[in-house]
């Protein structure tokens, strides 16, 4: 089970309205990198293969392979328009910590 909150659900349909392409949908995965040891990408594709998971919210598909599922599974997809920065996060059930930054973890 993965979350996409409302005003990420918002976020991304803005932004796929913007795209030629209407099968695309965003892709999230885990990769190794970050000063925690994993870090979250996130783009817009639009093949899906079969390793992947998909979850739909208001007709905006996010999908996510079997290893990164593994990685943040029973999380949250978030998007922050605040004074503090503006952008896509993950509220990660898995992580036992997370670099300063915010932008890497470890599980």
């Amino acid at each position: 089970m993965f979350n996409v909150s409302e005003k990420a659900v918002n976020e991304i349909s803005r932004l796929l309205s913007e795209e030629e392409d209407k099968t695309m949908f965003l892709r999230i995965r885990v990769v190794p990198g970050g000063c925690s040891g994993f870090e979250y990408e996130m783009g817009f594709d639009n093949e899906i293969d079969g390793s992947d998971e998909v979850f739909e919210e208001n007709q905006v598909k996010v999908v996510i392979d079997k290893f990164s599922l593994g990685h943040i599974k029973g999380g949250t997809l978030n998007f922050s328009d605040g004074l503090n920065g503006t952008g896509f996060g993950i509220d990660n059930p898995n992580a036992t910590a997370q670099c300063g930054c915010g932008s890497s973890f470890t599980v």
